[in-house]
């Protein structure tokens, strides 16, 4: 298993094949389609986003309420193909990586491979297992949203399988 330290280099992005099973470490954030659609909105606009998607890495999902105790809730991913109609132009800001379960369309993957991106798929139902990978969590973004803000997470061996590479060999359809 590679283990992963985010963001990656192009030449770490380029190593990984489909079907690989990786442990990533480092900074993710949270969103899902609410979130997806108005940073979508907000580069349309040309304003500024309020947090740098240059090599950044996205896991597409909400988290549970957090226990006490706790420095996160339970966080499975959700169904990637939500985010299709948003995905490609947040490739294009510079998103290095996706995180999700389920196929992407076809115009994702193009993306991907245009972009030199990766997309990982993590385990449904997981969500607790993934919780604990979570070492500290803050919200930057649409705290109106709840479950569905944007939550910055310092992650330390979150275990995923690249689902699609950056030459767009896939493990999904």
């Amino acid at each position: 298993m590679r283990k992963i330290t985010l963001p990656m280099t192009k030449e770490q992005l380029f190593e990984l094949q489909a079907g690989e099973a990786v442990q990533l470490s480092g900074t993710i954030y949270t969103a899902r389609d609410a979130a997806h659609k108005r940073l979508v909105a907000i580069i349309d606009k040309k304003e500024n986003l309020p947090f740098d998607l240059q090599d950044a890495a996205v896991y597409y999902a909400g988290p549970c309420p957090t226990k006490p105790g706790r420095v996160f809730g339970s966080c499975g991913p959700t169904t990637s193909g939500r985010m299709n109609a948003y995905a490609p132009k947040l490739f294009d800001m510079g998103v290095q990586c996706t995180i999700g379960k389920g196929p992407l369309s076809r115009e994702v993957i193009d993306s991907l491979v245009e972009n030199g991106a990766v997309y990982f798929c993590a385990t449904g139902g997981a969500g607790a297992l993934i919780a604990g990978c979570v070492k500290s969590a803050e919200t930057v973004a649409f705290p109106d949203l709840g479950a569905e803000a944007v939550t910055r997470l310092e992650v330390e061996n979150f275990p995923a399988i690249v689902g699609v590479d950056a030459k767009g060999n896939s493990i999904v359809r």
